[in-house]
């Protein structure tokens, strides 16, 4: 009988790159000498600001009354032409401010991104940077719909993701998951006004 053929031994894997060997994950930094942060500090000199560089990203916090005129600064001397994004991160439980609005702004020149933070209180009102970047428009009213914040000067202010009436706002840490007095606006056939679902999990009589 012939010998039967033996299958090939496995190739040995390649070595890993030293990154995935042994991961370190990236550690915060105090940024208040990175040259991005100098740049927003030259525009306003009396600025006070806290800045962290994490995982090379660079994100500055400021005052929320400065906010408008820093954005128009960026844009318009920084060169920081275009809105990545805005959005905002509920803290529910911080003492010095529940919320965090968070600007995300591209600088094609040389591709650089830079997060500007304003930390507010619940039901302080942030002016609108609608009048810097026209996309801020349905940002701020999807920030408006889904934490309640407002927004001062803008050109519509309405929900944009759920609708006028809706009761609440759905991404704070306090709105339930099943949803508030909802039923009616999407099933008036099976609940009466006012009889969706409630914080406690049942339902209205």
């Amino acid at each position: 009988m012939a010998d039967e053929q033996k299958a090939p031994a496995p190739e040995p894997a390649a070595p890993k790159a030293p990154w995935e060997e042994k991961p370190v994950p990236p550690v915060p930094a105090d940024a208040r000498e990175h040259p991005q942060v100098k740049e927003i500090v030259a525009l306003v000199p009396d600025l006070a600001v806290e800045a962290v560089e994490f995982a090379g990203q660079v994100t500055v916090t400021v005052p929320a009354e400065r906010i408008l005129d820093l954005c128009r600064g960026c844009k318009e001397r920084l060169d920081y032409k275009y809105l990545v994004d805005l959005t905002a991160v509920d803290w529910q439980e911080r003492p010095e401010g529940r919320f965090d609005v968070v600007y995300w702004l591209h600088r094609h020149a040389d591709s650089r991104r830079l997060r500007l933070k304003v930390r507010i209180a619940d039901g302080v009102e942030l002016p609108s940077v609608t009048p810097v970047w026209k996309v801020a428009n349905w940002m701020e009213r999807e920030v408006f719909d889904m934490f309640g914040i407002y927004f001062g000067d803008h050109p519509n202010l309405e929900r944009i993701l759920t609708w006028e009436g809706f009761n609440g706002h759905p991404l704070r840490k306090d709105f339930p998951i099943e949803g508030i007095d909802t039923g009616a606006a999407i099933y008036p056939d099976i609940y009466p006004p006012g009889g969706g679902p409630k914080t406690d999990g049942g339902e209205s009589a």
